[in-house]
């Protein structure tokens, strides 16, 4: 059961990875800080973007990712 565990968590991991590197930029940084803003009508919905899609995706891989975790600790 460990070894399943662990193959999971390193395949959920690499996918995670994969996720947050395929995100683009936030070029908002420190430019929010000096009030500036880059919003417009079109960057406020992006729902059904890829980007919106990598999101959750680094989302829900994080919380099976802290299940995993959580589970590898009671297993061992």
């Amino acid at each position: 059961m460990s070894t399943v565990l662990s193959i999971l968590l390193i395949i959920d991991a690499l996918f995670m990875i994969v996720t947050v590197l395929m995100q683009s930029s936030d070029d908002d940084g420190m430019g929010a800080l000096s009030g500036r803003s880059n919003d417009s009508y079109f960057s406020k919905s992006k729902a059904k973007t890829m980007e919106a899609r990598l999101a959750l995706g680094t989302k829900i891989a994080a919380g099976v990712f802290v299940v995993l975790c959580l589970l590898m600790l009671v297993v061992k």
